[in-house]
């Protein structure tokens, strides 16, 4: 059976995603440069599944050792998770964004195209949509408008590169799954969401909070229209997510198939903070402070077609996600 290469397959999504594989009998390969992740991380995936992928450290942007690592090694299959991602960040530093998102894209698919692999799943993100009408997306509206960050921008420029290597090569599958908000960890507690440095996305956050790491949580404004004048995201469950993968996977053919991965539900964040509360029985330090620039006060998926198309939904909850974070600090604060 030829392999499937996961890039990024060390981190949060990508490693969940990797466990999913092995499980499901996949052969797996890695490849990560560890910039915002740990190669302890493929331990605790030979831990959950007994089976160790092959890990390469290799960074997208070399293009000669990912070439020569195609060349030894036939893959028919890439998922491309790797990319930088804070949006901060990228508005800082806007180059470095599109260097590297882009780059490595181009790079990756050199090679795929070089040695014969014509199938490509990539991590796209609901920032592509930009700031539309209607909070309550459907994979049929435009994209690339009103995208109020350099990162967005870069997800945005790489599905449109696959969707004209499609146009050049008609017979390579490509499944572009875009992101609404993924939450939570592996039911384990061995494998979660543990970023290099300061983190950007509220999980992690809350779980410096929760371990005294940081003060205080900010919440960014208290008066958008919303119920509660907090931010509503669509937060979904990393194992759902990636399940969302293998459903791709399972259901990919030659042409362009998009997909929006999330759970229909919208959740504000100062519910989020409630139900850390309820399910950890702790208070949980917090503020409010003034709303961040560029947020929307709501958006969530509309997951039909994923439903329809691929036979997949999310099965997880908010609460869930809250427990399993809890055991993965359990495991691994000190």
């Amino acid at each position: 059976m030829k392999k499937i290469l996961v890039t990024g397959g060390t981190g949060f999504i990508g490693s969940h995603t990797v466990v999913e594989l092995l499980n499901a009998g996949y052969d797996v390969d890695i490849v990560d440069n560890l910039s915002n992740s740990k190669a302890t991380v493929i331990d605790q995936i030979e831990k959950i599944t007994g089976k160790k992928p092959n890990f390469y450290q290799i960074d997208l942007l070399d293009k000669d050792k990912l070439n020569e690592l195609f060349e030894k090694t036939e893959y028919n299959t890439v998922m491309h998770f790797a990319g930088l991602k804070a949006v901060a960040e990228s508005i800082e530093d806007p180059l470095l964004y599109y260097r590297t998102n882009l780059g490595a894209t181009i790079n990756l698919l050199d090679a795929m195209f070089n040695y014969g692999a014509g199938r490509i799943i990539f991590s796209s993100s609901a920032t592509v949509y930009g700031e539309q009408k209607f909070p309550k997306y459907t994979e049929d509206m435009p994209t690339g408008r009103d995208i109020n960050n350099p990162y967005g921008r870069t997800k945005y420029m790489i599905e449109e590169i696959l969707k004209d290597a499609y146009r050049a090569y008609p017979e390579i599958c490509v499944s572009i799954l875009r992101y609404f908000n993924p939450i939570g960890n592996h039911p384990s507690g061995l494998i979660g969401e543990n970023p290099n440095g300061i983190p950007n996305n509220i999980m992690p956050v809350i779980m410096r909070v929760a371990t005294g790491k940081t003060e205080m949580l900010d919440i960014y404004g208290q008066g958008y229209d919303t119920p509660d004048g907090t931010c509503r995201r669509d937060f979904i469950h990393v194992v759902d997510l990636a399940k969302g993968h293998l459903a791709a996977l399972d259901h990919s053919k030659p042409g362009v198939q998009i997909y929006n991965l999330g759970t229909g539900t919208p959740t504000s964040v100062y519910e989020l903070v409630k139900a850390y509360e309820r399910v950890s029985n702790k208070k949980l330090p917090h503020h409010f402070v003034g709303p961040r620039p560029g947020d929307l006060a709501e958006y969530w998926a509309d997951p039909a077609k994923a439903n329809q198309e691929l036979g997949w939904k999310a099965e997880l909850g908010v609460e869930d996600a809250i427990r399993d974070t809890l055991k993965y600090l359990e495991l691994n604060h000190s």
